[in-house]
């Protein structure tokens, strides 16, 4: 089964039960969601999503297709706002990433989806495509869930086993040179389409279209090394050393025998993190930082000086900041909370709260304790949150 229909079920979005989802199909298969938001109002709509590619800040990239020649052509924003009025009637596609970051509306769609870690979740990239717009067939190394907003658009994968990823090298996009699609649907406003990471798709305005994608990245292999051993570097202790106190006679001195490589072995596992919680707190720092968008992420600057404690007992609500990541994790009889590469100890019901709470008011700080408000406080110093009551233009990131 690849296609379900919500409507017909009592489960949600997904139209079954989130750990039958999580066990048959996430990271595993793709699964088409009809009606997956039932009777749905997309909460930007393509004015909006052009005056944000017009901001300075905006990731937004225009992607055009000249079908005669398969031509493909690619440009970065900000755009001037003069340019959208000029765009053609067909074959052009705007993406804006991030937008979670910079409207309250579309970062609330994140609480539909609760079956997964939010740690684990990105951004939310929103497009536009005018009729026959397409950014081309391509492969992703990220989960993401393809939410029709506006229109609709035709969708085509390939579900077989080992699809042929050659790549086109006379393009400006990473699209694949084949591509043979074995599944082909058109979503309107609701449906909703799962593609885990490696499945070949291809999606193409039928009209003028919006698209919302919430995406989890997870980082690759190499990134993981490069921190961890960033962390071990950091932290290493100079008396480790290559020793070959037992070395014997060599029948061959210029021969790197097996002792030398065990030598080393012994040597480099003497670096790595020696237990879990010290392997959690370097995961918690890394994770929370991955992708902030470099400039983006809040600092002591943005802090506006305030007692945050006493504003939420005056009845104030603060926002947290859209650039702040956070999560926890259980260290011995407390936790750690972990914010944008930080981590600060806590009791474990302070951090679990603190970590779930986006809209702060009176009833966070009643439920802290007296370190749990300390921390908080020292969280809206580093510009952690901001007073919902500043101009709205002044919030955004």
């Amino acid at each position: 089964m690849i296609e379900v229909d919500a409507a017909q079920s009592d489960h949600g979005i997904l139209g079954m039960p989130p750990v039958q989802f999580l066990r048959e199909y996430w990271q595993k298969k793709p699964l088409l969601v009809r009606n997956a938001f039932p009777a749905f109002e997309s909460p930007i709509q393509p004015e909006d999503l052009a005056g944000l590619a017009c901001e300075e800040g905006a990731l937004a990239r225009i992607v055009r297709h000249d079908h005669a020649d398969d031509t493909w052509q690619l440009e970065t924003g900000p755009f001037p706002e003069e340019k959208f009025p000029d765009m053609p009637h067909q074959d052009w596609t705007l993406l804006v990433q991030d937008v979670d970051k910079w409207d309250a509306d579309v970062r609330a769609l994140f609480n539909d989806f609760p079956f997964l870690p939010r740690w684990r979740m990105d951004d939310i990239m929103v497009s536009f495509a005018a009729p026959g717009g397409s950014v081309g067939a391509h492969i992703d190394n990220y989960d993401v869930f393809l939410l029709q907003g506006v229109g609709h658009r035709r969708w085509q994968i390939d579900t077989r086993a080992n699809p042929d990823e050659t790549y086109r090298d006379d393009v400006p996009l990473r699209l694949l040179k084949h591509f043979k699609p074995n599944h082909d649907w058109v979503l309107g406003p609701g449906d909703m389409l799962y593609i885990p990471p490696g499945v070949p798709h291809h999606g193409t305005a039928e009209d003028a279209c919006l698209t919302i994608s919430v995406g989890l990245r997870a980082p690759s292999s190499a990134e993981l090394l490069e921190h961890y051993a960033d962390s071990l570097t950091f932290d290493a202790d100079e008396r480790i050393r290559y020793g070959d106190g037992d070395i014997a006679l060599p029948k061959d001195v210029n021969e790197i025998d097996e002792a030398a490589l065990d030598r080393a072995l012994a040597a480099l596992n003497q670096l790595r993190l020696s237990g879990r919680d010290e392997l959690g707190e370097w995961f918690g720092r890394f994770i929370s930082a991955y992708r902030v968008a470099e400039g983006q992420a809040p600092s002591p600057a943005d802090a506006t000086g305030r007692d945050i404690i006493a504003s939420l007992q005056a009845d104030e609500t603060w926002l947290r900041h859209p650039y702040s990541r956070m999560a926890w994790r259980r260290m011995g009889d407390g936790a750690m909370l972990f914010v944008n590469g930080a981590a600060f100890p806590a009791a474990v019901a302070d951090a679990r709260l603190i970590a779930a709470a986006e809209l702060l008011d009176a009833a966070l700080p009643a439920a802290l304790t007296a370190k749990g408000r300390e921390l908080l406080q020292a969280l809206a110093d580093g510009g952690h949150y901001q007073p919902d009551d500043i101009p709205e233009d002044d919030a955004e990131a």
